[in-house]
């Protein structure tokens, strides 16, 4: 039987959001919308937003694999990047997504169906614990490549060929990072990709949180690892942070590699039949022409001004936090230090500020620490990107907290 440790983000989070009068600022999707809400953001007059769910259609299963119109829409997303990258891959098509009950299915799946005993995975870090558990508990030798505050918690690439064996199956990379929000810059990206090509690796990119670019340059947006020429990338990806509709759980697998479509296939005989009907139909509207851009960009516009506000937040108390800015996503790891200049035990600091304040965040050395307390120590993973009052709030009350307990 395998053994698998406590996943310990969402057992903080299964613990504590459901406090009474709690102000979540843990959460990592964007502030979550409505059926309602989300038909406002069709710009065809053409389209009767009624039939967004077809209540004529019987239940069964359904397509296996995802609906061929759903899988036709992801793919557009990953083709505008096709496009921008300028490489000479041919588009992405339907054969090339499989649809999955959430990022989270998704992930596993990739593990589940390509890693083994035997097998080396090298997985950056902090990132989701998912990402280098789950190689470990299927009997893979995990290395974790890890992100240093100083070089902006962008991967040091010189550092990843030192971690390559012989028998290297496949690196891991989350772009942009959960949970310090960092983007992974094209060049850095490009340079991973040729490492993976010249060692014949696997290179997994956890793009959750794409295309949530809300704090960098247009021209500076890297493509998806997947549109950047090496066959051999799985990305995975869902609606849930970057589209605000976790509630309809539905992710996706996607490469150019028939072998790896093949084998997650397969195995997703195992886990999965269909995902709901209902899911994959609000999904397909959700990721249409005539919704995906206006809805990203009311969640890139609420991102962008929750980030000023914690941002001013960082700066007010500067002499008690610091922090590295996020670029993209909706998460940032914020340091808290005491009156002496020491990190805060930010677990105890956690639940102090939950029990005085109600505003809930997450703590860094036990939810991303995995063992290396003195990277995490006195941090907090903050989401950003919830409603703009509930985070207006609680930075409010967190900061009366440090006058009357940090100060």
């Amino acid at each position: 039987m395998v053994k698998l440790p406590a996943f310990e983000v969402e057992q903080w989070m299964d613990k504590y959001e459901n406090t009474p009068g709690v102000l979540n600022i843990a959460e990592t999707c964007c502030s979550s919308i409505s059926i309602d809400q989300l038909v406002q953001f069709n710009s065809s007059q053409q389209e009767d937003t009624r039939q967004l769910i077809d209540f004529s259609k019987p239940m069964t299963y359904g397509p296996i694999l995802g609906s061929d119109e759903l899988r036709r829409n992801i793919t557009a997303i990953y083709n505008e990047d096709e496009s921008k990258a300028n490489t000479q891959s041919p588009p992405l098509t339907i054969e090339n997504i499989i649809i999955t009950q959430g990022a989270i299915a998704a992930n596993h799946l990739v593990f589940y169906s390509l890693v083994g005993p035997g097998d080396h995975v090298i997985s950056v870090f902090p990132t989701y614990q998912q990402l280098y558990t789950i190689p470990e508990s299927l009997g893979a030798e995990v290395s974790l490549w890890k992100l240093k505050v100083e070089n902006g918690y962008v991967p040091d690439v010189a550092e990843l060929e030192g971690l390559i064996k012989s028998n290297t199956k496949m690196i891991v990379v989350n772009n942009p990072n959960n949970p310090t929000g960092v983007t992974i810059p094209e060049k850095v990206l490009s340079e991973i990709i040729s490492i993976s090509r010249k060692h014949d690796i696997i290179l997994f990119s956890d793009e959750v949180y794409r295309p949530l670019f809300h704090s960098i340059e247009q021209d500076r947006i890297p493509p998806s690892a997947i549109s950047m020429g090496y066959p051999k990338v799985v990305a995975t990806s869902s609606m849930s942070k970057a589209w605000a509709l976790a509630g309809i759980r539905i992710g996706w697998v996607a490469s150019r590699d028939s072998s790896i479509i093949s084998a997650i296939a397969s195995a997703r005989d195992y886990t999965t039949i269909s995902v709901s009907q209902l899911d994959d139909q609000v999904a397909r509207y959700a990721l249409s022409a005539s919704v995906r851009p206006q809805l990203i960009a009311r969640n890139i516009s609420l991102a962008e001004n929750n980030l000023k506000l914690l941002e001013q937040f960082v700066a007010d108390h500067s002499s008690t936090c610091s922090w590295t800015k996020p670029s993209a996503g909706t998460t940032a790891l914020v340091r808290f230090n005491d009156r002496d200049g020491m990190p805060v035990d930010d677990e105890q600091f956690c639940k102090d500020v939950l029990e005085k304040t109600k505003v809930m965040f997450l703590p860094g050395s036990r939810c991303f620490g995995h063992g290396q307390t003195s990277s995490f120590d006195g941090t907090v993973r903050i989401g950003y990107v919830s409603e703009t009052e509930v985070l207006r709030q609680a930075l409010e009350k967190l900061g009366i907290y440090i006058t009357d307990h940090l100060l």
